[in-house]
């Protein structure tokens, strides 16, 4: 049965296409950035799950190109990555959907601000969880892209000593 909102409506996730890389392009209005450790993080995301997430365009038939509303990362992922790029034979999968430049650029912001961020307490429970099971600070800081520092952070703010088994400390000079 397909869902109705003021007529016949079908969400664009149940249409993915693959797209050749070269018939998309970056919109000139996203303000949306990922750190360096994220990107690679991306990167690492996208080569070990491969494409989880379609990216999400508008077509423009005038140019007939395929300008991105929300997904500009993982497109660009693509084109920096020859692995992904040779695995993937250069398409990266799309969903489209219609509109306007303003709702283009409102449908933008939307998916940026509609993400969240990562809570702390959360990501200690991860971590906490995580060693429970055996896995170590190198596992950890590849598989969830953390750096030593924040891995240590949170670890710290667990309270737990058993989160430290694996840490050699010496004893500070005299």
């Amino acid at each position: 049965m397909t869902p109705t909102v003021n007529g016949p409506f079908r969400s664009p996730v149940y249409d993915v296409r693959p797209i050749p890389l070269d018939k998309l392009r970056a919109n000139a209005y996203n303000p949306n950035s990922v750190a360096p450790p994220e990107f690679k993080l991306l990167e690492l995301s996208i080569w070990e799950d491969g494409y989880t997430q379609p990216v999400v365009c508008c077509h423009i038939p005038e140019d007939d190109i395929y300008e991105i509303v929300d997904g500009y990362h993982r497109y660009l992922i693509m084109t920096t990555s020859k692995r992904i790029r040779d695995r993937e034979q250069g398409l990266i999968p799309v969903v489209l959907i219609e509109g306007d430049i303003s709702h283009r650029m409102a449908s933008t912001i939307r998916h940026n601000r509609a993400r969240g961020v990562h809570g702390v307490e959360l990501m200690t429970a991860i971590v906490q969880d995580l060693v429970d099971a055996g896995m170590g600070d190198a596992w950890i800081m590849r598989h969830i892209g953390m750096d030593p520092d924040e891995l240590l952070r949170l670890k710290q703010l667990t309270g737990l000593a058993a989160l430290f088994v694996d840490r050699d400390f010496s004893e500070a000079p005299e």
